[in-house]
């Protein structure tokens, strides 16, 4: 039996159209190949903590999805920083496949399930870092920088400030708005938009929140 079936095909449809996403033929193909990959993966891998198959779209691909409209009018590097099983980066990457991605993770297990990703669905745009964020200082610095990983803004801005600049934007996926967090962001961080995200068969809040430097 396939791992993924028409009806995850269709719910992947009805939710990009209503998000106002665009997926052309190929994207489709890939988005749905990686959630074969995360499904039959994460028996062994424990990459996410969704293990029913028939919550992954809506909660890893379309939610994913949701932020395409924040991406697109940003720069060419993007970083998704404790990616995991690749959210949002795998998706992103297939979405605009004229920039490049590297999704960086501290656990072997995640960085191999996300080569094994990047070989099978041919993402030329897509690198695959293993180490500790801290540890990480790659040459230039990134347009954007997104996670779904980080329980608090404060981390993810220290952590990841010598990745960025004056331009990038650090876009942090949330559930409820966390307003604690805001109040304890570093003096050099600034709140630029916070966005209510609304993804098609998800009950909880989903919040975006970009961030900029102000030095």
């Amino acid at each position: 039996m396939s791992l993924v079936t028409e009806r995850h095909a269709e719910e992947l449809r009805q939710g990009a159209r209503q998000l106002g996403v665009s997926l052309q033929a190929r994207q489709e193909e890939q988005l749905l190949a990686y959630l074969a990959l995360l499904i039959k993966w994460n028996k062994a891998y424990n990459l996410t903590a969704v293990r029913d198959p028939d919550e992954m779209v809506s909660r890893h691909l379309l939610d994913s999805l949701s932020i395409v409209p924040s991406v697109a009018p940003l720069g060419e590097r993007w970083l998704d920083v404790g990616s995991g099983g690749g959210m949002p980066g795998v998706p992103l990457a297939i979405l605009f496949p004229e920039r490049k991605f590297t999704l960086l993770d501290s656990n072997g297990k995640k960085t191999r399930f996300l080569t094994q990703v990047k070989l099978e669905l041919q993402l030329s745009n897509l690198d695959v870092v293993h180490s500790r964020v801290e540890a990480y200082t790659p040459a230039q610095s990134f347009a954007g920088i997104c996670s779904r990983a980080f329980s608090s803004l404060q981390d993810f801005a220290d952590w990841t400030r010598h990745l960025g600049d004056g331009e990038t934007r650090w876009l942090a996926m949330k559930g409820v708005q966390p307003d604690d967090e805001l109040q304890a962001l570093p003096e050099d961080f600034r709140l630029e938009s916070c966005q209510v995200l609304k993804v098609p068969g998800c009950q909880g809040q989903r919040h975006l929140l970009i961030l900029r430097r102000t030095v």
